[in-house]
């Protein structure tokens, strides 16, 4: 019965969020835009043995394999859109059916997100039942998912695919959440797979998994068990990372290309910063953020010892 009152105002909220994604189609774009355009053309246009050598354009190829392979799947689509979108001489193309696709891929594939959205909605334990929706958990949650400011911009106007990315680890922490750890990580190292920057959120997982699943024991008070670790659990956890990295890096493993995937995906050579203005201003503001407190601190004691 929750569940069934809870599809009547989250799907008029799903659409309500679309109609406003489909009413920033025209919206302004960054240079994102001829990134995801490009790698596209890319993956349908040359073999992948090509892929993470490709250098026509600036915005190369740096992505893991699984996120190539959306390109690559969406590229069959843009075709019948417009073709020459998929030329990989055609720099900066955007012509109305090409900015039209890609909007639509974006829209389309958040799709993956409204459903770990639901999930997540459905897995939170109410204490009682509200009357008024204003004051129901689930929706709360929905409306700051959904409606979130940051994603609508980043995706939506600057034109990236997060929503996507933040769908697959909503699925993971639910899984974790109802003590399916295995499909947890599963989960998790799959999205690895398609942007390595959730990598930062891997010592978490694993920690956690460890704790919860691998020691299979906890003392009277709480704290680990040491004899009790599991090395059976343990090592599905291992096949399961490897298993999935073998099937994202495996082909380009048996082509010899695995130095030069790394390579693009971790570009210390070049900087793991593109060298443009924003960068260099964050990365100058850091420096001056740690280095003028320890200032102040120094000038304060010289201060108090005059």
């Amino acid at each position: 019965m929750a569940v069934s009152k809870m599809w009547s105002w989250f799907l008029p909220l799903v659409f309500g969020v679309t109609l406003l994604k489909c009413l920033l189609i025209p919206a302004y774009y960054s240079t994102d835009f001829e990134v995801h355009r490009n790698w596209m053309a890319i993956t349908y246009s040359l073999p992948m043995s090509k892929w993470y050598y490709e250098e026509t354009s600036r915005w190369r190829l740096d992505y893991p394999p699984f996120f190539a392979w959306l390109e690559y799947y969406l590229s069959y689509y843009a075709q019948f859109f417009d073709e020459e979108m998929l030329v990989v001489q055609n720099l900066n193309y955007t012509s109305n059916a090409t900015v039209l696709f890609q909007r639509l891929s974006v829209i389309t594939t958040d799709m993956v997100f409204i459903f770990g959205v639901i999930s997540c909605c459905k897995n939170i334990k109410r204490t009682k039942e509200s009357k008024e929706i204003l004051e129901k958990p689930d929706f709360i949650l929905a409306v700051l998912l959904l409606c979130n400011f940051g994603i609508l911009i980043i995706d939506h106007i600057h034109f990236q695919y997060n929503g996507f990315l933040f769908g697959l680890l909503f699925l993971s922490i639910v899984k974790m959440f109802k003590g399916r750890p295995v499909d947890s990580a599963v989960l998790f190292t799959v999205l690895m797979n398609f942007k390595h920057i959730f990598i930062y959120v891997a010592p978490a997982y694993g920690i956690y998994l460890l704790r919860s699943y691998c020691f299979a024991e906890n003392k009277q008070d709480g704290s680990i068990q040491w004899r009790s670790f599991n090395f059976l659990r343990f090592n599905v956890l291992a096949c399961i990372v490897c298993a999935v990295f073998a099937v994202s890096f495996g082909p380009f493993i048996v082509m010899g290309q695995l130095p030069q995937v790394l390579a693009r995906l971790f570009p210390f050579k070049r900087g793991l910063s593109h060298a443009y203005w924003a960068p260099n201003f964050w990365a100058q503001y850091n420096a001056a953020d740690k280095v003028l407190p320890v200032i102040g601190m120094v000038a304060e004691h010289v201060v108090l010892r005059q």
